[in-house]
């Protein structure tokens, strides 16, 4: 993360420079990197989900750089409603993670036992932390606002493609303790994957832009990752990723 954003952040000195807004770009920028900084080593279920929105806001405020355009706007607009509901996907996971482990600590999370009363309820866990992977990851059907948000600066689609899009199924790897107590999660977790995979790929084919044809491309490429996650192999999606 640190590699990619010091990328994006020493490119984007070059890209707006003599732009009046450089400064404000480069700190909101900077935000949005720290946040996925922060995203990635927490050890708390809370601080993830904190990080997760503010990743999200910051991206919002970058996505709406050149005001001026409306398709910016459009894009923003979809994204930010996307974004979300998978905030309240994510918070009613922790809810019921919570009511299932009594902690909200990663690290005993995944050491505990899950009591036979509460398996519904980490059933329920299971599936929000699904909804809100697919929803962060532009999964089909919530795909729609990636391929749009070319108003933005290219160091903003560089990030989006290279980084922020992956948390989705971060937070999957992050949390397969949890989802491989949940199998019919994971199914469906599958077969979204397989969907998105299938329609990002063939779609990509049929694009006359080159940034739309890499926006389905990576929509291609997350539901590889998302499907690699529904079958169980967290460690494969976790290579993929890198």
């Amino acid at each position: 993360v640190a590699f990619i954003g010091a990328i994006v952040i020493r490119y984007s000195g070059n890209y707006l420079e003599g732009d009046s807004g450089q400064r404000r770009f480069m700190q909101w920028l900077s935000w949005t990197v720290a946040s996925v900084m922060l995203l990635v080593i927490t050890g708390l279920f809370v601080v993830f989900v904190i990080a997760w929105v503010f990743t999200s806001l910051s991206l919002h405020r970058l996505l709406l750089f050149y005001p001026e355009r409306p398709g910016a706007h459009i894009a923003a607009r979809k994204k930010f409603v996307i974004s979300r509901l998978g905030d309240i996907a994510l918070v009613l996971a922790g809810v019921s993670l919570y009511q299932v482990f009594g902690t909200l600590e990663f690290s005993a999370i995944f050491n505990a036992s899950i009591p036979p009363a509460k398996e519904a309820t980490l059933t329920a866990a299971a599936f929000f932390l699904v909804f809100g992977a697919v929803m962060k990851s532009a999964q089909f059907p919530f795909h729609s606002w990636l391929p749009e948000v070319m108003e933005t600066p290219t160091p903003v689609s560089a990030l989006m493609h290279a980084g922020i899009i992956n948390a989705g199924g971060f937070l999957v790897i992050r949390m397969s303790h949890v989802l491989v107590q949940a199998p019919a999660a994971l199914h469906v977790l599958a077969i979204i994957g397989t969907v998105t995979a299938l329609f990002g790929s063939l779609t990509m084919l049929t694009q006359t832009s080159i940034k739309k044809s890499l926006a389905f491309s990576t929509i291609g490429q997350m539901g590889f990752m998302i499907l690699q996650c529904g079958l169980g192999a967290f460690s494969s999606a976790l290579l993929h990723i890198v």
